[in-house]
């Protein structure tokens, strides 16, 4: 089968790979009809996480069962089905808790898994014809209609993108009618964005610098902020009393819920082209009201080859504790719990509800997969959401 596959720093290509196969009896293989591209995919691509040349890439995926493994119940060959990021066996202590992105058992000695990424585990990436998926039954979201459909594009951010922006406003415990700021307009941050607006948030700021990503924000019916202008902290702060402070509330004028959709490789203001990952959480530690909420969602990761001045190869950063605790603020972090979420989604998705494939710009085959990579890396061609079709 031909895949996309990690070839060294900011280097991708399209190999012929070995076919994927059932290996255990809870196996199934799926032929891919979409596989995203993902901001995380980024921190693999520049080299930062430690990803070893020969990774199949990807971990979005939709498509048709086509083999089953003696065991799986819940699936057939024929099915549409999406594929949840992380992996999970639905059955360990962890799983029954709902806590899905924690499992036991596919990463025996550690927790949680995920395919086509550096340090998840050893499952093969699905930008590829064909992904091998263990404990199908757990792992294998049934979804109706035919591969290219009019929901394809919205189907397949059930597998990441919508589910993870989802479970940002879940770790923010964002709610009718709260004030949103949500740092960085990629995928997660626009699909953060949304879910606020679905959850009937007041005001949903997205702070961002690429023309097209504001834009975006703007279409889904965000306030986008671009922080070339000016402190964006200081932006939404005037944005909000131009508008009208709630009565009572004149003397709060930043937000009810924070969310960074950014993470290590955020850009530091004061000096352009340079990396700072303390900037996100800095502003908004500034930003956000007392007893305010933040959602964490962007990666942050225990291992960066490559450190900016104020971060460390080990993930270790200095963030204003004090001001968070001063002022009674709940931070929630961590991966997302796909099985919380994906079905509740998926609804929301066949009922029209949601529509979450708006923030889709590009498509193409896999051998399209090293240009998209290196627009997507460079913020270039309008480049915001690519999905492959192989």
């Amino acid at each position: 089968m031909r895949a996309v596959v990690f070839t060294g720093d900011r280097s991708v290509t399209v190999q012929d790979v070995p076919d994927a196969s059932v290996e255990g009896p809870e196996d199934v293989v799926v032929r891919i009809s979409s596989s995203a591209l993902c901001g995380t995919d980024l921190h693999m691509y520049d080299g930062r996480t430690g990803a070893t040349p020969g990774l199949v890439l990807g971990h979005e995926p939709l498509g048709v069962v086509e083999q089953v493994g003696s065991a799986v119940e819940m699936v057939a060959p024929g099915d549409r089905v999406v594929i949840p990021t992380h992996l999970y066996c639905g059955l360990c202590v962890n799983c029954a808790r709902g806590l899905s992105a924690a499992c036991l058992r596919v990463r025996p000695g550690q927790f949680g898994a995920a395919y086509g990424y550096a340090g998840m585990g050893p499952y093969p990436g699905a930008q590829a014809e064909l992904l091998r998926v263990p404990f199908a039954d757990a792992n294998c979201i049934p979804v109706p209609g035919e591969p290219g459909d009019d929901l394809e594009d919205d189907l397949v951010l059930l597998a990441d993108a919508f589910v993870t922006g989802w479970h940002a406003t879940e770790l923010a415990q964002a709610r009718p009618g709260a004030t949103v700021a949500v740092f960085g307009a990629g995928t997660i941050g626009l699909l953060a964005a949304y879910s606020c607006l679905l959850k009937s948030a007041a005001e949903v700021f997205v702070v961002d610098a690429v023309p097209e990503r504001l834009d975006k924000a703007g279409e889904l019916g965000a306030v986008p902020v671009d922080y070339r202008l000016a402190d964006p902290v200081e932006q939404i702060r005037e944005l909000r009393r131009a508008g009208g402070l709630p009565p009572g509330e004149e003397s709060m004028s930043g937000v009810d819920v924070g969310i960074d959709a950014v993470g290590f490789q955020a850009h530091d203001r004061a000096a352009p082209g340079s990396e700072n990952p303390t900037q996100v959480i800095s502003d908004l530690a500034r930003l956000i009201n007392p007893t305010g909420r933040l959602g964490i969602i962007g990666v942050y990761a225990e291992r960066d080859l490559h450190p900016a001045p104020e971060g460390n190869p080990d993930g270790r950063l200095t963030v204003p504790w004090a001001t968070l605790f001063s002022k009674g603020v709940s931070v929630g972090f961590g991966r997302t719990h796909d099985r919380r979420y994906t079905v509740l989604l998926r609804d929301l998705v066949l009922s029209g509800r949601a529509r979450p494939g708006v923030v889709v710009t590009h498509h193409g085959r896999l051998d399209d997969a090293p240009g998209l990579y290196q627009a997507f890396d460079q913020r270039a061609d309008g480049v915001v959401k690519a999905v492959l079709r192989p």
